[in-house]
């Protein structure tokens, strides 16, 4: 995943870049990094943040850059901003996006004559170096960042800065946010609403899908207006989103209310208490026991003073163990207790195995686990939502290969898709019973939408039922 801000401003910009940049943590874990455009050109930035939050990287920079028009991001894969000089001038660039078709765009762009890219550890070309690319084959910067969102398979919204302004596109299907904000003198641009709430930035506008604006300090111009159709990704308001934030007028925590309510509705069991998983299944918990009546408790903490949500490392098994090692019982709550658990989701289950185990050990007598969306059965090809590389580290996959030997056709990953059938009954009971849980029942799809109060066709829904 990864998010952005950027700001265009009469003043020096960085402390609001920083702490606008900043306010993106949750959303990666990997680069942070902060390119300006003042009267000495351009200065960047960039850090490693696995070990480290952006602040504490980022402290010594911002007593050190000056400029009135800067970008930043936080990123869970390239080091970003780059800087690039070509016939448009001299610009820096930032993304948030995922690109599938890589290979065929970058032998297009050899094909015409580009000589070369650098390659990163692992041998990946920089997805930024790949966009500011295929910009430098327009005329100019507009017809360039419309042939990016168009030439893209996945998902592509860009921030970019020169001695003209703040340019600022959002993918074409909107399946990722672009916001703008307004203060005197001063515009911004970022992934998430709330970053530029307490900077005295008020809220301005959302770009559409394929929208492109330029930003001074003065005004904010459409260059491109919005297209019609959009498919912005319904998992922002269940898991990536901060619990501060709105995407198309909704907000992500009345969204999970909504959507525990709608789980509590179908419910049959009668726990003692219903729990959330720190943090994202906490809301979705508070909107179920309002609903049902049945208390709200926090059985157990989330560590936070030097284990937020931004420090988790790269390697899996050590994801895992830092995920266990951050949970601190609260023994009363617990012992013989029947308590009822939300999560944000089923990825692969090792987590939520673990947490159950974790439970019982601390004397709960019943665990029931009800996932606030529905069985994820397809990898994201929009969002980098997982680590993972194979759609068969989904536990859903899993099971269903071994529920039909190995053969798994879109077709049989329909009737699993499907609440009402027979296969996902079986689905969920197989799961169940590899995970150890005393229930289980995952949210709907059609009650989760409607959680949200937006029209369904302008909704993903990809990792849950394949559709586009």
């Amino acid at each position: 995943m990864g998010g952005f801000f950027g700001v265009v401003s009469q003043q020096d910009c960085v402390f609001d870049l920083f702490f606008g940049v900043d306010y993106h943590s949750h959303l990666g874990t990997r680069r942070g990094g902060m390119a300006v455009y003042g009267e000495d050109g351009f200065n960047r930035s960039i850090h490693n943040i696995e070990n480290a939050p952006f602040r504490t990287k980022f402290d010594k920079d911002i007593h050190e850059m000056h400029g009135n028009i800067g970008i930043g991001c936080i990123s869970d894969y390239e080091p970003q901003p780059l800087i690039i000089r070509s016939h448009h001038g001299t610009y820096a660039i930032t993304t948030v996006g995922k690109i599938n078709n890589t290979d065929k765009l970058i032998q297009g762009l050899f094909d015409t004559g580009h000589a070369h890219f650098l390659e990163m550890s692992g041998g990946e070309i920089n997805a930024t170096e790949l966009v500011a690319a295929l910009i430098n084959q327009k005329e100019n910067l507009i017809e360039g960042i419309q042939y990016v969102l168009d030439s893209i398979d996945g998902s592509l919204s860009l921030l970019l800065i020169n001695q003209a302004g703040l340019y600022a596109a959002r993918d074409k299907y909107g399946r990722t946010p672009v916001v703008i904000g307004k203060k005197k003198d001063a515009f911004c641009a970022s992934f998430e609403n709330f970053a530029y709430k307490n900077l005295g930035y008020s809220d301005y506008k959302e770009l559409g899908p394929g929208e492109i604006v330029v930003l001074t300090d003065r005004n904010c111009v459409s260059l491109v207006n919005p297209n019609e159709e959009m498919k912005i990704c319904t998992f922002l308001w269940v898991y990536y989103g901060y619990p501060a934030s709105s995407y198309e007028g909704l907000s992500v925590e009345q969204m999970r209310y909504n959507c525990g309510a709608k789980m509590a509705q179908r419910d049959n069991v009668t726990p003692d208490i219903v729990a959330g998983v720190p943090d994202s299944g906490t809301a979705h918990a508070v909107g179920y026991a309002n609903e049902s009546g049945i208390p709200f408790s926090r059985p157990f903490i989330k560590y936070t003073p030097t284990w937020p949500r931004s420090f988790m490392p790269v390697i899996q098994s050590k994801r895992n163990l830092i995920a266990k090692m951050k949970l601190l019982a609260v023994d009363e709550l617990i012992k013989d207790k029947s308590l009822l658990l939300i999560d944000d989701s089923i990825v692969r289950g090792t987590q939520l195995r673990e947490t159950t185990e974790f439970l019982y050990q601390s004397g709960a007598k019943e665990v029931h686990i009800r996932p606030a969306c529905p069985p994820l059965l397809y990898g994201c090809k929009y969002l980098n939502f997982s680590r993972s590389s194979s759609e068969m580290d989904l536990i859903t996959r899993r099971v269903i290969a071994r529920l039909e030997n190995g053969n798994v056709t879109d077709e049989i990953l329909e009737e699993y898709a499907d609440p009402e059938s027979e296969k996902y009954e079986q689905m969920v009971e197989e799961i169940r019973k590899e995970l150890n849980f005393t229930s289980l029942r995952f949210n709907r799809l059609d009650d989760m939408l409607e959680a949200t109060g937006l029209d369904k066709c302008k909704l993903c829904t990809y990792c849950w039922d394949g559709r586009k």
